[in-house]
């Protein structure tokens, strides 16, 4: 099969290695079946789509809507070249997953207004269908309200003007769209589980996602919520659809 790939920005390396088996292992691929760019690292082969199954884009400590002057040169050269990226992505409808990070970079590349006025707290949240999102082949099975992981100093305010609601929240009511019939973006994380969420609350307990003598809080918020079962198979799902 055609290998899939994920494209990250971790410059940590530990969190970046976790990020890259939790995608492998929720989406139930195989190493050789996914393959990564860290373009933090500012050093990205030529990506040719007729290669790959799919695009799958993990989270990020990049804002996407931070004025270009706030942004690292690592930050705008990656955004640089995704944006690129994105005019084929979009042009083909070319399978297409972004999470957290994803859903700024597609949405902004497509007319949305992403902004620090739809934050969310670190930890899980109830996501619920919207009737389109109860009809969309990739959340068949989904139940219509289910627990997801966010955290994120940013979102979505108004949608793409060519998007499908497909999820909403009740804090950052944009979780989830979709874009022509394969190009997909959520707020919250498909790709993680509390382990994963635990790691990353403890490397960037100094980001400003959360004041950092609440980090004992924040870790239990995690641990000891809601299960976070049916988010993954959305990951799932969209490996499922469109391997090839």
């Amino acid at each position: 099969m055609k290998p899939f790939v994920l494209l990250a920005t971790r410059a940590d390396d530990t969190l970046a290695d976790e990020e890259y088996q939790a995608v492998a292992r929720l989406g139930g691929l195989e190493e050789s079946e996914l393959k990564r760019i860290r373009l933090e690292s500012g050093q990205w082969p030529a990506l040719d789509l007729d290669e790959y199954s799919g695009i799958i884009v993990g989270g990020s400590p990049f804002n996407s809507s931070d004025p270009a002057e706030e942004k690292s040169k690592a930050q705008r050269t990656a955004e640089t070249w995704i944006s690129s990226l994105l005019d084929e992505v979009v042009a083909r409808d070319f399978p297409f997953l972004g999470a957290c990070y994803g859903v700024g970079t597609l949405g902004i590349h497509q007319g949305a207004t992403v902004d620090h006025t739809c934050h969310e707290d670190v930890g899980p949240i109830t996501v619920t269908l919207t009737e389109e999102g109860q009809k969309d082949p990739l959340l068949q099975g989904i139940p219509r309200e289910f627990s997801a992981y966010v955290g994120h100093k940013e979102g979505t305010r108004v949608m793409p003007p060519n998007a499908v609601l497909l999820a909403t929240g009740e804090v950052c009511r944009v979780q989830m769209y979709r874009i022509k019939n394969n190009l997909y973006a959520t707020q919250f994380h498909p790709e993680l589980d509390a382990p994963g969420l635990v790691s990353r609350i403890m490397a960037y307990k100094d980001l400003g996602y959360f004041q950092p003598q609440d980090t004992e809080t924040v870790v239990d918020r995690a641990v000891n919520g809601p299960a976070v079962e049916q988010a993954p198979k959305i990951l799932r799902a969209f490996v499922e659809r469109y391997r090839c």
